[in-house]
């Protein structure tokens, strides 16, 4: 029992290390591509395939949807959480660091929970308000490259409005993903919405042309394995099994170290280095989602 649950914890800090390379693996592309949404739209495909290979071999069978109202849904998460996503995350990176970009994208649990509040989902203690107002002063910081206030003074660029567009439209993807998960399992729900999402983004790409697969340098080609394969498949895979296991809030604390494998990994593999202010920053957004999330944590391991 304590093996497995060994076990259960690297994979679940792996998969973690995952998610961190997929923005240097996303920045690599962004940066060789000016027109990277083909690559996005190959990646969803072949994950797809291969978690369809995951449900046949893990539940005998391949789950189709058998209502309006799950497409719809299934329509819904592809559109927000692969399709807008794809979109604000490849552009976004095609003008800041990686390292940057991970650490806005960080503020996600927030503002979950921030939506949630507003919709009267969840109730709002003093706990999560001083924990959301952390992680919020500290994107800003991120977002303003080091000052706060440059939201306000009008002086945040493209790129940044482009990442704070991937939290966006997760958290669009997260609740709409809540309603999926009562129609079909996660990994069916995944599945669908990743081909989904596949067939927008490959329509996209041929409208917007300067397709050249023969052009792709090896890099961008192991940066698209690297994303269908680690990033998606078997990234998605690993921490559904340690929910499974441990239990939602605990598995999702995690999550927080999903910026700092992807500011490590820039570090190393693309030379980035950020600034001190940016660095607070980050760590402020990490501490915030923390303090903001921790409640859930509690409750879910002292049942």
């Amino acid at each position: 029992m304590a093996e497995a649950r060994s076990l259960t914890y690297a994979k679940l800090v792996a998969a973690m290390a995952m998610w961190g390379a997929t923005w240097i693996a996303g920045r690599i592309i962004a940066q060789e591509l000016s027109a990277p949404l083909a690559i996005a739209s190959i990646r969803f495909v072949i994950a797809a395939l291969v978690l369809a290979a995951v449900a046949l071999v893990s539940e005998g069978r391949i789950p189709v949807p058998d209502s309006a109202r799950a497409w719809g849904v299934i329509w819904g998460m592809g559109f927000f959480g692969i399709f807008l996503y794809g979109l604000c995350f490849f552009f976004g990176l095609q003008h800041i660091p990686a390292g940057r970009g991970a650490l806005v994208v960080a503020l996600n649990p927030v503002i979950v929970v921030l939506v949630a509040w507003l919709l009267g989902q969840e109730r709002m203690s003093t706990r999560k308000a001083i924990g959301s107002t952390i992680a919020l002063a500290g994107c800003l910081t991120v977002i303003g490259n080091g000052d706060p206030l440059a939201l306000l003074h009008g002086t945040v660029g493209l790129g940044e409005w482009l990442i704070v567009g991937c939290v966006l439209s997760w958290t669009a993807y997260t609740f709409i993903g809540r309603r999926a998960t009562q129609l079909l399992s996660p990994l069916a729900t995944t599945l669908y919405a990743s081909l989904a999402g596949a067939l927008l983004l490959g329509v996209a790409a041929l409208v917007q042309g300067d397709i050249d697969p023969a052009a792709w340098s090896w890099r961008v080609w192991s940066s698209m394995l690297f994303l269908a394969l680690f990033g998606t498949a078997i990234a998605y895979t690993w921490f559904t099994d340690a929910v499974h296991r441990l239990g939602a809030g605990h598995a999702s604390v995690f999550i927080n170290l999903v910026p700092v494998f992807a500011v490590l990994q820039a570090a190393v593999l693309l030379d980035e280095h950020l600034g001190l202010s940016v660095l607070v920053g980050g760590i402020l957004v990490i501490a915030g989602v923390w303090l903001t999330t921790q409640r859930k944590l509690t409750l879910e391991t002292t049942r």
